[in-house]
């Protein structure tokens, strides 16, 4: 089976963040066939369209970053009942200058987790509905909106729980299978 080049975005900047440990599970319990790799934004100062004609070098490798992956998994936390800002910067980033979107026909998925009960729900459906306008293919199903609790992930990544593995270690064979339909309906170079 092919290999996958799977970029994926850490929404919080935060070196501790449950989300980054998050990332790290998944990394673990992917698939084989998916090969991941962080794409930092951090760097990134805020957009402007006045950047359009002449992106500054951090803009320029991240878009590199997005262009070289086949797909992007989006892990993220909830701020405000939002996306992190620095996330929809990056997204903007990524996404301009217009005509040069490197989400367009991109197959995506989205997680998060939190404390809260509700997980990420409201923040994904944010970040849902900006990957829609950017033309990114999305996984829809299965949803996942994990509830963070002390000691669930620890900072290697090792998921705790025994059932909450499973589901993951499901959720990153369905986006790979995602990642395989859309991209023989949509491959990269048509």
């Amino acid at each position: 089976m092919a290999i996958h080049k799977v970029g994926y975005l850490i929404g919080s900047l935060a070196q501790a963040s449950i989300n980054r440990k998050l990332a790290k599970a998944l990394v673990q319990l992917a698939p084989p066939e998916l090969e991941m790799t962080e794409i930092g934004f951090k760097d990134l100062p805020l957009y402007s369209y006045d950047y359009d004609a002449n992106f500054p070098p951090a803009a320029q490798a991240f878009k590199k970053a997005i262009a070289s992956v086949q797909a992007v998994l989006f892990v993220t936390p909830e701020y405000n009942r939002s996306i992190p800002g620095g996330l929809k910067n990056a997204i903007d980033w990524a996404s301009r200058p217009h005509g040069k979107n490197s989400f367009a026909r991109k197959p995506s998925a989205v997680i998060g987790t939190s404390p809260g009960a509700i997980a990420t729900a409201v923040a994904q459906q944010s970040l849902r509905s900006v990957l829609s306008f950017c033309n990114s293919p999305q996984m829809n199903a299965p949803e996942a909106y994990i509830q963070f609790t002390p000691g669930l992930i620890t900072d290697d990544g090792e998921v705790t729980v025994e059932s909450t593995e499973d589901f993951l270690r499901n959720y990153m064979a369905e986006f790979h299978m995602f990642i395989a339909r859309v991209l023989q309906v949509l491959p990269p170079d048509a």
